[in-house]
């Protein structure tokens, strides 16, 4: 599928990020985050400061990788709050003053400040919805940004990489029904890893898929995030099949 132009990246990341915070500024502090049990609600604005001043060094300093450790947590949420504006204003100066061609260090496969254009785009996304759901407050995700951020979870976050060998076994095909969007994945394993491991390919050869998961573009996005419950997508298909499936997107990150 075709990704978002880097502006629409830009765009969404400061969207994604003000909504966030205007959330969380209304917040009780000490309320909980359902989708993030470990957290409270000035856990959530501490993590999404912390991610986000990250990157903002990772692309100033760029090609360089991790500089430093941690600034410390602030004592009160009002300063919190500060942080957050801080650190999103950090990273919105370094990607626009960066090319998302240019060199820099990542996690994954891909090594260009693009990769922290889609990332952060994604992880503001995700966090937002954190913070409407401690508040009580949930709005939609954009579909067109939901269905990239399929995309991505899939290829990126728990997809094996290009080097790695892989032994497909079965065909899942992911439909987005209000983009019309479809993601093959193929489910198997590498010699290095005895659980199932998946890879998104762009032509499934002419095969049907062993299971199709069906929903809306921001369902199945939330959903590969378990951040909502089974029921917003529709399974059909191999049972077994659609378990591995699901045994790879829960797999722990990082």
């Amino acid at each position: 599928m075709t990704r978002l132009s880097f502006d629409a990246y830009l765009d969404h990341i400061g969207r994604e990020s003000r909504r966030f915070r205007d959330v969380l500024a209304d917040c009780d502090p000490a309320a909980r985050v359902p989708s993030c049990p470990d957290w409270d609600a000035s856990d959530l604005l501490w993590h999404l400061t912390q991610v986000q001043a990250f990157w903002a060094g990772i692309v100033r300093d760029r090609p360089a990788g991790p500089q430093g450790g941690e600034s410390p947590r602030p004592a009160t949420y009002a300063e919190l709050l500060s942080g957050f504006d801080e650190a999103h204003a950090m990273l919105l100066t370094a990607l626009e003053s960066a090319d998302p061609a240019d060199a820099a260090w990542t996690w994954a496969e891909e090594q260009t400040v693009g990769f922290s254009y889609r990332r952060q785009a994604h992880e503001a996304l995700i966090h937002r919805l954190d913070a409407e759901l401690a508040a009580g407050d949930v709005t939609g995700l954009d579909p067109l940004l939901a269905a990239d951020g399929v995309d991505e979870a899939l290829t990126v976050v728990h997809g094996v990489t290009s080097k790695d060998t892989f032994e497909p076994m079965h065909l899942v095909r992911v439909d987005l029904r209000d983009t019309d969007t479809q993601v093959w994945v193929e489910l198997g394993t590498t010699p290095t890893d005895s659980e199932p491991r998946l890879r998104v390919v762009t032509d499934a050869g002419g095969e049907e898929p062993d299971v199709v998961v069906e929903g809306l573009a921001a369902d199945v996005d939330a959903w590969l995030w378990n951040r909502v419950d089974d029921d917003v997508i529709h399974v059909a298909g191999d049972r077994a099949v659609h378990q591995r499936f699901v045994e790879c997107v829960r797999r722990p990150i990082g």
